[in-house]
């Protein structure tokens, strides 16, 4: 017995020692961790306590030239349902209605919600989507319905949101417009057109909160110095001219589908300022479809062919080594330089012709003989020609990838005996649509090279931030005389040269026709097509806008891949359309007109709007250019869903106006 006291005893004193010993431990750590480690401890509470949250900046709008709306962001809504949040009788009181409402929006009975969210609630799943990519009225709408209405902690309702980037245009202009994004597969920034060129303007910059965490996983803001708004970004006025721009798509569009071509482009510039008011740029995608994916217009450099040989006729005459009466023998529509043929289109020539009918006529052999015969001792005079045209580097565009123009010169290594006769029509060399009309467009300018813009001014609401002026590439590209002489010729191309089919004795045209073989240095000539251009302005007389179009790879199975067939009519088409319409248009802006019902109905928003407090007026039914311009003159800020007439507001008529608001239109 005294034994098994003895081991007993042991054991009680051996437990005693080692709760002796735990608590030492004890109460070192404690000392540790209050006096030692006590300031990294309370940091990192802090840090789990006190967050700093990001107050994303609102993106400013691209708007066009006349108002209309081209770019802006809008609020995009996902509703999921925490399945555990609700009581047992809420959820059984509340899964009927509530499902009953959801089958209204949509396309799904009420037995399937049922069904739907009782198996979310029995497999206990805390993150069941309900519907993704909501809009802000049936978001509202939603959190309206029975049991959601109960909130997040008991109705369990999630609601994520993002905001997207959306063109209320459709896909007109799009790659023009851009985007501005982050790759999800690489976390890198990227994007394209005017969104990524003006980026630095649109984006603002983001404000900061600092929140302390509370009850629920809530987050409390608390109040403090550090507090940082947010900097909305500007709006951005763009030279696209929504009209021009609709008709320049819709022209081309049809063109290439009747072509079954591959790619095409088409640009409208505003003669005195280099304005763009359109650009279009469509390739073919594997369903036949035709979308933009690539600025052809600004990124392909490429063999203009025949358009070149505008830069032959004004060095020819500027240097006064022929005019236009000197007269040339097409040698049967073939001449030979160093083993190598040029032809002319038509068989057989043109036999004796003059150089300004040669230009009219397109006739390779004329041209090049013209340049050949005046440059061969000293080509590097032609070539410089070029450079002062300004054909030799980039316009400076301000969106990226411009595509760079290769002009050789004597004693480059891409020099050979060919390359001045090849020059001269527009071989040999690689310039983009938009440098080729940038050049065209001084002829029509009195001589003034323009840079091309595709943004006019920066806005914080209506207050300019920048205004982008006309930039002046060359005061003067060649002498009045030379000038004089290079119109007369341009306009003859359409009254009587290869654009004759275009000649309309009611709408004067210039311009001239281009056929180029694009990879015909490949053996066999497999991979070899043909692209089309037409570049010119109009009215000839008083040039008011420069246009060019390029189509690439035409079905040849048709027989017909000229300048003149398949790239013509689209600049016609244009012409005839901007100048049909423009009556009407130009009666809307003016401002003395008189258009009664509208005018009386906004007038008299505007007096009883001052008498008493502002309130949201009823804007169903109204366009959608209409009613952002009447809420900004509000003070609102105006979000856009859609095209075409208010369906839907946010903000309902009647209620007070609050600064600073931001109220949503859906159209339809």
């Amino acid at each position: 017995m005294a034994v098994d006291d003895k081991h007993i005893s042991y054991r009680i004193y051996l437990v005693a020692v080692f709760i002796f010993v735990m608590s030492i431990a004890i109460v070192v750590k404690l000392t540790n961790i209050q006096w030692v480690e006590g300031n990294y401890y309370r940091k990192l509470a802090k840090q789990r306590t006190v967050r700093n949250f990001v107050i994303p900046a609102n993106k400013g709008n691209i708007y066009s030239a006349d108002g209309s709306l081209l770019a802006t962001s809008i609020p995009n809504y996902e509703i999921r349902f925490d399945s555990k949040a609700p009581k047992e009788e809420n959820f059984e009181k509340y899964i009927k209605p509530l499902s009953d409402s959801l089958a209204v929006i949509f396309d799904r009975p009420s037995g399937y919600y049922q069904n739907e969210l009782r198996r979310a609630r029995n497999n206990k799943n805390r993150y069941y989507l309900i519907a993704r990519k909501l809009s802000y009225t049936d978001y509202v709408r939603i959190k309206g319905f029975p049991l959601f209405n109960l909130g997040a902690f008991k109705g369990g309702i999630i609601v994520e949101q993002e905001t997207v980037r959306k063109h209320p245009i459709g896909k007109i202009a799009e790659r023009t417009i851009g985007y501005d994004r982050i790759d999800p597969a690489t976390g890198v920034e990227v994007g394209k057109g005017i969104e990524w060129a003006f980026k630095s303007y649109l984006n603002g910059k983001d404000g900061k909160i600092l929140k302390q965490k509370i009850a629920k996983g809530q987050w409390k803001p608390i109040r403090d110095l550090n507090e940082v708004d947010p900097i909305d970004g500007y709006d951005v006025i763009s030279t696209i001219d929504v009209f021009i721009q609709d008709i320049a798509h819709h022209a081309l569009l049809k063109q290439l589908q009747d072509y079954e071509a591959d790619h095409g482009c088409v640009v409208v510039m505003e003669t005195e300022t280099g304005h763009i008011k359109a650009i279009s740029n469509l390739g073919r995608q594997e369903d036949g479809s035709y979308t933009e994916t690539i600025n052809y217009a600004v990124a392909e450099s490429h063999e203009p062919g025949s358009t070149f040989k505008l830069v032959d006729l004004m060095a020819i005459l500027e240097d006064k080594v022929a005019d236009t009466s000197t007269v040339y023998d097409s040698h049967g529509g073939i001449i030979k330089y160093y083993g190598r043929a040029v032809r002319d289109s038509h068989t057989g020539g043109y036999g004796k012709i003059s150089l300004a009918r040669g230009f009219e006529l397109s006739s390779n052999t004329v041209m090049v003989q013209a340049v050949y015969d005046n440059y061969k001792n000293n080509p590097a005079k032609f070539v410089n020609h070029i450079r002062s045209f300004g054909l030799d580097k980039p316009l400076g565009l301000h969106f990226k990838g411009e595509g760079r123009p290769i002009i050789p010169h004597p004693g480059d290594k891409i020099w050979s005996g060919i390359s001045l006769p090849w020059m001269a029509f527009g071989y040999s060399v690689s310039v983009t649509p938009m440098q080729t009309l940038a050049f065209y467009n001084s002829v029509a300018n009195n001589g003034v090279m323009v840079r091309p813009q595709f943004v006019s001014e920066i806005k914080e609401w209506n207050k300019t931030i920048k205004k982008f002026d006309t930039e002046v590439i060359n005061p003067r590209i060649c002498s009045p005389e030379t000038l004089k002489k290079v119109r007369a010729v341009l306009g003859n191309v359409v009254k009587k040269g290869t654009a004759s089919k275009l000649y309309s004795k009611d709408f004067p045209m210039a311009g001239k026709t281009g056929t180029a073989m694009v990879n015909y240095n490949k053996a066999g000539r497999e991979g070899m097509y043909y692209a089309s251009s037409f570049v010119g302005y109009f009215p000839a007389d008083h040039p008011k806008y420069s246009c060019i179009v390029v189509v690439h790879k035409p079905n040849t199975a048709m027989n017909n891949y000229y300048g003149a067939d398949v790239a013509g009519p689209v600049f016609k088409r244009i012409a005839q359309k901007i100048f049909t319409d423009a009556p009407s248009t130009n009666k809307i802006k003016r401002l003395d007109l008189k258009i009664p019902k509208q005018e009386n109905s906004y007038n008299k928003f505007d007096v009883e709007s001052n008498k008493k407090p502002k309130l949201i007026p009823n804007l169903k039914g109204m366009p959608g250019m209409d009613a952002i311009a009447l809420l900004e003159n509000l003070g609102l800020k105006v979000k856009v869903s859609g095209v075409g007439k208010v369906k839907k507001q946010s903000l309902q008529a009647g209620e007070s106006i609050s600064k600073n608001a931001t109220i949503v239109l859906e159209l339809s």
